[in-house]
């Protein structure tokens, strides 16, 4: 489970975050939707202490820490809870001088200090369960974005998180290439994966998450279904949200 308790996120005068408070089922997958600017990818990365909150509570699983203003929680608070967490970036951010298979090692090797031989075994099943096992040994460079990605899923769950977060992870592709990128997370949730995901791809959303949250000025404006958000939502804001999104855009 993950709970967040009056998170509230500042830089300098500007409240990104107001208070938020949600709670979030382990096997369920949540979407952060919402305008640019609006806080979904700040909430993301207060999940995992990228952006250490002012105010509030954050718990996952037996982890949790309290944010005081003018206090920042220790090093070993943040990595305890940084380690329930696994990562999903725009733009891939694999190491360009390693392999598929090297960039899912790394972590494990590096880290965590697992033999090269067990982190080797582990990073192959992952990349077969992405489906890229037969571009284990290929550089990023030879990759597509779609391909890069699936990599980047693959070394986000070498350490066996608690939860995954996604930030936007279909946005720097092609609609062909996301399709296999869209494709790899709905199996994850079929089996059960936590997920959290930052996103503007409503396709994504509808077809993976089972909670919406839609997120306006730092809080939590509308929740709900991806049906009841996407197509019949209650407020005013989310309305205009969706229908600025296009026909393209509809699920």
């Amino acid at each position: 489970m993950i709970e967040l308790a009056g998170i509230e996120k500042r830089f300098g005068d500007n409240v990104v975050l107001k208070g938020i408070d949600v709670t979030i089922a382990e096997g369920s997958v949540t979407a952060l939707v919402g305008p640019s600017g609006g806080g979904k990818s700040t909430l993301l990365r207060c999940i995992n202490l990228l952006e250490v909150p002012e105010r509030g509570r954050l718990v996952i699983g037996t982890e949790s820490i309290t944010f005081e203003p003018g206090r920042r929680p220790t090093s070993e608070n943040v990595q305890k809870l940084r380690r329930q967490t696994g990562m999903v970036f725009q733009n891939f951010q694999l190491f360009p001088h390693q392999t598929a298979i090297q960039n899912v090692m790394e972590g494990l090797v590096t880290v965590l200090k697992w033999p090269k031989d067990k982190a080797r075994l582990r990073a192959m099943e992952l990349l077969e369960k992405v489906g890229m096992a037969e571009k284990a040994e290929a550089w990023p460079s030879t990759l597509s974005g779609g391909q890069q990605q699936r990599v980047a899923i693959a070394r986000a769950l070498a350490p066996s998180p608690r939860v995954l977060l996604c930030d936007e992870p279909t946005s720097a592709l092609d609609p062909e290439l996301s399709e296999e990128v869209v494709d790899v997370l709905s199996r994850l949730a079929q089996e059960g994966t936590t997920m959290v995901m930052a996103t503007h791809d409503l396709r994504l959303a509808s077809r993976v998450a089972g909670q919406v949250l839609f997120l306006d000025g730092g809080t939590i404006a509308e929740s709900g279904a991806p049906s009841a958000i996407f197509g019949a939502p209650q407020k005013e804001r989310t309305k205009r949200f969706i229908a600025s999104l296009g026909l393209s855009q509809t699920v």
